[in-house]
């Protein structure tokens, strides 16, 4: 048993050095252990499929990516699209491998001023080039995520929310802005470093005190903005006026509406207050009410093959369809009419519709009408029932 034993001892050392030896290795090569990437999924989708005018550098046919496991190279890339004033310019993909040439256009672009929150731009950024200080500790890694930082809580309105766009906020871009998880996702870059003081702790003294406060402020405006119809709280718009937190209009085709998506972003924020307040959870059992509520049975959208088109934005060569199927599971519309909760949709010229079919093709197929995501909140949501809510009656 003895001998056993040893031989079992000895092997357990054979495999944590063998460990550590690939460890060594994998971090000479300047591999590193996998950081999510999803928030530059959106930007990077514009960036190689949407036409834009306003981009300073375009995809080469053959652009060639890093990576996931280069991550110092990725945090490289994200110090190099920085802007001078801290923010960042949306539709660019961070794991490009660029070029000289297109390396040399973004410097000479540091001083414009096109920075935002908009498409997972800036938060994701900078919550990439935390867990990636977290991990080298290099200082210039820690210096541009705090430089972000006092990008985000300049742009803040002093009512707590944040517009689409900073420093320039013309037009819609002035809106208080959930569209595309905008204020979703500033507010859990925040809330990382308020929550997990033990894994942020580099972030301390002055600034984190403004974190706290902003991150505060910023709860609240979540909670003047949510739409409350007769006394009843629904959900929230895409975006909301950044003055008296009334629904908003956006793009032509963005009326202002319940908007059941991006609400889907602010609930699970929400869910991951510390110690709700009573407000917080009035706000979240009246949001999955209104989730419940606004279920579509019956339909599902499919996509089907379609002759080849070029629109302004995108090309398609597919179309998109609602059909009947009385097995499909619940659905939710992406806006709903204000006070009559019908699914509501748009064209390009603003007039409202009733149906997909009523949307011209350019725009079925350029934007997300319908999903599903309310669906994954509603199975966690009765975990915090049982913690949190007096509630009962929420799910019934």
């Amino acid at each position: 048993m003895t001998i056993v034993l040893k031989c079992f001892k000895q092997k357990i050392k054979i495999i944590i050095l063998l460990i550590t030896l690939f460890n060594l290795v994998t971090l000479a090569q300047g591999e590193y252990k996998l950081i999510d990437i999803r928030g530059f999924w959106d930007s990077s989708h514009h960036w190689y499929d949407i036409n834009d005018e306003e981009k300073t550098i375009y995809p080469l046919p053959d652009q060639q990516k890093y990576k996931r496991t280069d991550i110092t190279k990725i945090a490289d890339n994200i110090l190099l699209f920085q802007k001078n004033n801290g923010g960042w310019a949306k539709n660019y993909d961070m794991l490009a491998i660029l070029t000289d040439e297109q390396k040399d256009a973004i410097i000479n672009s540091k001083d414009e001023t096109n920075t935002t929150f908009d498409n997972g731009t800036t938060h994701s950024q900078i919550a990439y080039l935390a867990e990636v200080y977290l991990t080298t500790k290099e200082e210039k890694y820690k210096e541009a995520l705090m430089k972000g930082i006092e990008f985000i809580l300049s742009a803040q309105y002093e009512n707590g929310g944040w517009p689409q766009f900073y420093p320039d906020t013309t037009g819609y871009r002035k809106y208080i802005t959930f569209n595309d998880g905008a204020m979703v996702g500033i507010m859990s870059v925040l809330q990382a470093v308020v929550n997990n003081r033990e894994k942020y702790n580099f972030i301390d003294g002055e600034l984190f005190n403004k974190i706290k406060t902003s991150y505060e402020k910023g709860l609240d405006c979540i909670l003047k903005c949510q739409i409350n119809e007769n006394g009843i709280l629904k959900a929230w718009c895409q975006q909301h006026d950044n003055v008296d937190f009334h629904p908003q209009n956006a793009r032509t085709f963005e009326p202002a509406a319940v908007c059941s998506n991006e609400s889907v972003g602010i609930v699970y924020l929400l869910m991951n207050v510390i110690n709700p307040e009573e407000k917080i959870v009035n706000s979240i059992n009246a949001a999955v009410k209104w989730f419940n509520d606004s279920k579509i049975y019956g339909i599902k959208v499919e996509t089907v093959k379609a002759q080849h088109e070029d629109f302004e934005y995108h090309s398609t060569d597919y179309d998109k369809i609602v059909v009947e199927d009385k097995d499909a599971p619940p659905i939710w519309a992406r806006f709903y009419e204000l006070q009559t909760n019908v699914p509501l949709f748009c064209n390009r010229d603003g007039q409202p519709v009733y149906s997909l079919a009523e949307v011209q093709r350019e725009r079925r197929t350029g934007y997300a009408w319908y999903g599903y995501d309310p669906a994954e909140l509603l199975k966690i949501y009765p975990e915090w029932q049982k913690k949190w809510s007096l509630d009962k009656n929420v799910l019934n």
